[in-house]
């Protein structure tokens, strides 16, 4: 399966940066899934949990609480989060 780089940033540090093949993010109308070659998307996000699979890697989560801002655009997805902690 194709890869693309996702990046997690909170206001403490860089949570995450490297190549994943999916992700499924809390946006602001419900849940959503990105893989690879998504086209551009901007998005609020709300609390729940958001899930990166793939790469060699697993799966890892996280619980994003206070909020935050999701977005796509050439093949990264970009996570900007208000609070996030490990699941």
């Amino acid at each position: 399966m194709a890869t693309f780089q996702l990046k997690i940033i909170t206001p403490q540090a860089v949570v995450f940066d490297g190549p994943v093949e999916s992700v499924q993010a809390p946006g602001g109308d419900g849940y959503l899934g990105v893989l690879a070659g998504h086209a551009p998307l901007l998005t609020t996000l709300q609390d729940g949990k958001l899930t990166a699979s793939g790469a060699g890697q697993g799966s890892k989560s996280w619980q994003v609480t206070g909020g935050g801002f999701l977005e796509v655009h050439k093949n990264k997805v970009t996570v900007l989060a208000q609070n996030l902690s490990a699941q």
